[in-house]
């Protein structure tokens, strides 16, 4: 017989048990629920083509309407009862097991009869008594959702689910008639706002959303002096709260004659579910008679019927018998105690708590798995199925005394990784956490200005955030808060303390995090922050951590996600790790490079300047409407134009100010006079057009002021005279690697080795490089229908390295950012015949051929092409893998 466990060392993922319960048994499970129900499950399930719930998102809803519809709102160590006795609506279940590999949150086989031999029976009864020990008088279920999976949405949609279902059907008890949420702090708070603004039509269908705008009551309380204005026993209430505006507090102190006088907004409060039944949970000696410190809100709350209750960060929440059980806190929680207290005065008063929803990141805590979880997805489950970004950890050992060298790298990198880059419209952004305040003054911020300062890189693209209003202004708080759209120029954040839960900044790719900070748990908070996903490929995330963060990391990840630093970087990668060696002797060619420069003269001012309106096209400003019926894609039904509603309304002085902004003097031009505001509001009414048409056609589309307006009246002032010069150099295809080697990543099937079978006869009319690493099939098919070709001698793939071991670049002028970038080309071919002649040639995605900046890389490469001797051809990527005829 089996040595019987202790209950603290037994871990058992039930949930896992129960999913797979519900998944082989849906047909039965959806036809025990409400039409409205099905309805909107159907509306939600993510294998609809237009449903917006990601996949585990729909599979939490799932679950919750499942354990509230199906098994009757029911505590979790019953339903584990049932479960185990296969009873009630467990009758019949298969005799299922659950195996667990490293990284996942468990994998199922079947082992039949087993389950329930002798000494596995003596376990299963533990894990009844565990799950039974941290009921509380209320449902309680724990989802586990990997951060930037979409909680906050995922707890608006089962909020909007309640409160159909409790319309639906208002005598029935298991349904929640208004909703508590509570964030742990600020930082979480304003996460939650998204409740509120959510567009509920993405989850909700269409025939309901005007009941819900209706009978929604939304109470946001951020600040203290908020009064919860809730009408007594009125429904479908959501409060939105972090728990210090409700939280109770035990009194500790007899109040003052002053304070007995004028404290009108806390008032004494006898506890309720504070009995001697509590003390194991709550790891205090109870006093019957304790009294609590109650306040408005809380008052109020109790005065609400149906409650239900939903904590975010909800690891939080737990309470001392953790302590005990799991190694966690040594106190109970005054949240914990708050949230008992509302539910024993609800059933006083004849209504109840329905249940309390925990939404958390992980599902455990410390080191162990928490009893009363109910879903779980899981951190590298995430970044494997591509809801977060992939992650690259970069250690640091022995830099404590040269911080300069750190902070140095991790900028660099992130710069020649995402420079002239948006996504999403958004800037790509950075954030160095310090340990405190002085650190951060007097040491990171002057690292950070001087590193910039080298690499040329503006510095008011620096954004300090530290909670001190003498350092943090206003303007930067709200330069914070809007970090994540597409008008931040801030770039590189300063901050300390704001790595934990609540920040939201999609568009961060780099983290940076020298100095140990007090909180261990901080570096995983800290280093998860730039995992929120971004734009329709898998992005990447960049982590810079001293040796000390490293190690604290590995354990973060061990006790909360059961993963190592290296199953973290791994996840969501299908690329090998792939070392690229020159193959000798080093290929050089020469090449023109071509400067240009530009001179401003002024002209002479003439009254009537045609600023030829009727030539410039006005459509692309006007949003146009159309509809398809699926049954007829083809054709469409045009509908009226969506008028622009966020214009600015410009007046003659305001329009003539804005013009100044960009005519005034040019900048970098010192020797020519500036151009005064009147001169510039004369040319506008002596113009052609005349100032009130201008201020008529920029007052309707702003835009066509910077667009057309102030590029033609630079023409009327100024005259450019272009000089061009060539100048002939060498240049070596790939520079010599300081370690013998440069380190790619690629998938294999796009990696052409010079020993491959496919290549080896044509190993000396390629490869000056032993690996050639391809990022997609057409540029390997190229390469292959290249190196076959009898009209070719050489061929070259030029386009793997583009992080400056190269030389053979094309500088062009990016049309968006209207900044010089560096593009390198994908192929350098040399034909056979008698003169040398080299073509450049790009593989291009058919769909992107037409793009403005592909079409400025074009132009550029042909002029240096052209000036070099050598052709360019920008070739589709379906005609990239057809088999090549000529490439003349």
């Amino acid at each position: 017989m089996a040595k019987k466990r202790k209950q603290s060392e037994i871990e058992f993922p039930f949930y896992t048990y129960l999913k797979l319960f519900h998944d082989e048994n849906k047909k039965k499970i959806y036809k025990a629920y409400s039409p409205l129900t099905r309805k909107f499950l159907n509306f939600n399930n993510s294998e609809n083509a237009n449903s917006w719930l990601r996949k585990p998102q729909f599979e939490a809803l799932e679950i919750y309407v499942f354990l509230k519809e199906f098994l009757d709102n029911r505590y979790l160590y019953e339903i584990f009862e049932d479960w185990y006795n296969k009873s009630s609506q467990f009758e019949g279940r298969q005799d299922i097991g659950v195996s667990q590999s490293k990284g996942t949150l468990g994998t199922f086989e079947l082992f039949g009869p087993s389950e329930f031999q002798n000494d596995d029976k003596i376990a299963f009864e533990e894990i009844f008594k565990q799950i039974e020990a941290f009921k509380q008088s209320y449902p309680n279920y724990i989802f586990a959702l990997a951060m930037g999976i979409g909680k906050t949405v995922l707890m608006a949609t089962t909020i909007f689910y309640e409160f159909l279902l409790a319309n639906k059907y208002p005598k029935n008890t298991n349904y929640c008639h208004n909703a508590l949420v509570f964030a742990p702090d600020k930082t979480v708070l304003m996460s939650l706002k998204e409740i509120e603004t959510f567009d509920k039509a993405k989850v909700v269908p269409p025939e309901y959303i005007n009941w819900l705008d209706s009978h929604l009551k939304f109470h946001f309380l951020d600040d203290t002096g908020i009064s919860l204005n809730a009408i007594d026993n009125s429904k479908y209430n959501i409060i939105i709260s972090n728990t210090q505006k409700i939280i109770l507090k035990q009194k500790r102190k007899e109040d003052s004659a002053s304070e007995k006088l004028f404290n009108e907004s806390d008032v004494l409060y006898k506890a309720k579910s504070l009995n001697k039944d509590f003390e194991d949970l709550y790891g205090f000696e109870i006093n019957t008679d304790q009294e609590l410190i109650s306040n408005q809100r809380f008052a109020k709350l109790i005065r609400l019927k149906q409650l239900g209750i939903y904590l975010d960060e909800a690891h939080h929440a737990f309470g001392s018998t953790l302590e005990k059980d799991f190694g966690i806190r040594k106190t109970a929680t005054s949240l914990r105690v708050t949230i008992n207290e509302l539910a024993e005065a609800l059933s006083q008063a004849g209504s109840k708590v329905v249940g309390c929803y925990n939404y958390t990141g992980t599902p455990y805590v410390g080191k162990r798995l928490l009893p009363e979880v109910v879903y779980a997805y899981g951190l590298k489950d995430a970044i494997d199925n591509k809801y977060l970004k992939k992650v690259k950890i970069h250690g640091f050992e022995n830099v404590r005394s040269n911080a300069k060298v750190f902070v140095r790298t991790a900028i660099t990198e992130f710069w020649n990784e995402h420079k002239d880059k948006r996504y999403e419209e958004m800037l790509p952004k950075m954030a160095f956490f310090a340990a405190s305040i002085d650190e951060l003054q007097n040491e990171l911020k002057p690292l950070v200005e001087e590193v910039l300062s080298e690499l040329e890189i503006p510095l008011n693209k620096i954004l300090v955030n530290v909670g001190d209003p003498k350092i943090t202004t206003n303007d930067d708080l709200r330069e914070f808060k809007n970090l994540d759209t597409p008008n931040s120029e801030k770039q590189f954040i300063l901050l300390v303390n704001k790595g934990k839960e609540g920040w939201n900044c999609r568009s961060l790719f780099g983290v940076s995090l020298l100095r140990s900070p007090k909180s261990k748990v901080f570096v995983l908070q800290a280093t998860m922050r730039c995992l929120r996903a971004i734009s329709d490929v898998q992005q990447k995330g960049m982590v810079y951590l001293s040796k000390e963060n490293v190690d604290i990391l590995e354990k973060e990840l061990e006790q909360n996600f059961r993963l190592t630093i290296e199953d973290l970087t791994s996840a969501g990668d299908e690329k090998e790790l792939v070392e690229v060696r020159l193959v000798p002797p080093p290929v050089k060619i020469k090449l023109k490079k071509i400067k240009t420069l530009h001179q401003l003269k002024e002209k002479k001012l003439i009254n009537g300047v045609d600023l030829e309106f009727d030539t410039f096209n006005f459509e692309k400003y006007r949003i146009k409407r159309t509809e398809r019926d699926i049954t007829d894609i083809t054709s469409s039904r045009k509908l009226q134009d969506i008028e622009l509603t966020e214009q600015r309304v410009f007046s003659e002085l305001t329009i003539v100010s804005e013009i100044a902004r960009y005519l005034y003097h040019p900048e970098g031009v010192d020797n020519l006079r500036k151009i005064s505001c009147l001169e510039i509001k004369k040319v506008l009414e002596n113009s052609k057009q005349g100032l009130p048409t201008v201020l008529e056609k920029v007052n309707l589309y702003n835009d066509f002021l910077y667009d057309w307006v102030i590029p033609k009246l630079f023409e009327s002032f100024y005259d450019i005279d272009t000089f061009t010069k060539e100048e002939e150099e060498e240049i070596e295809l790939v520079k010599e690697p300081k370690d013998g080697y440069y380190t790619l990543r690629a998938k294999p099937e796009l990696i052409a080795n010079i020993e491959d079978d496919l290549y080896s006869s044509y190993k000396n009319k390629s490869f000056h490089l032993d690996n050639y690493c391809f990022d997609s099939i057409p540029e390997s098919q190229m390469f292959y229908n290249l190196i076959k070709t009898g009209e070719i001698e050489k061929v070259w793939f030029t386009g793997m390295l583009t992080h400056g071991q190269s030389d053979f670049l094309i500088r062009y002028i990016d049309p968006e950012s209207h900044t010089v970038r560096s593009y390198y080309p994908d192929f350098l071919v040399k034909l056979n015949s008698e003169k040398e002649e080299y073509l450049i040639i790009e593989v291009k995605g058919d769909n992107k051929i037409d793009d403005s900046i592909v079409k400025a890389k074009a132009e550029y490469a042909s002029q240096i092409a052209g000036a070099s001797g050598m052709k360019y051809l920008m070739i589709k990527g379906t005609d990239a893998q057809k088999k090549i005829a000529t490439l003349q």
